[in-house]
């Protein structure tokens, strides 16, 4: 597979680079398996997600919200389209346990 092949990724990532340089910077992941597709995402940084999805003119309602099996981490995720291919925003978020389940390790810190 060439290069050439993650264009539209690698040209939302130069347009985001000079317009939304002043807003948090997410990890970014651009991949072989889906080239056309450029992932945004953020950890504990809820706050990242929703600058993001603002600049990108993502609505809330468009925003998926869910929690992983452990039910210790919170999803959120929202697809649109830029310079020719789909941006996805994800963000992972730790939800803190109740006092009475915290762990002896988390007690003591």
């Amino acid at each position: 597979m060439p290069l050439s092949s993650m264009a539209a990724p690698l040209m939302a990532l130069r347009i985001f680079e000079d317009i939304y340089r002043h807003l948090p910077a997410p990890c970014v992941s651009i991949s072989t398996v889906y080239p056309d597709l450029l992932e945004l995402s953020f950890y504990d940084d809820a706050d990242g997600f929703e600058i993001w999805s603002e600049a990108l003119r993502i609505r809330p309602g468009a925003v998926q919200h869910s929690v992983h099996g452990d039910s210790r981490t919170r999803v959120m995720k929202a697809v649109t389209n830029y310079s020719g291919g789909p941006v996805k925003l994800i963000c992972f978020t730790t939800i803190p346990a109740p006092e009475g389940m915290r762990s002896r390790a988390e007690v003591g810190s």
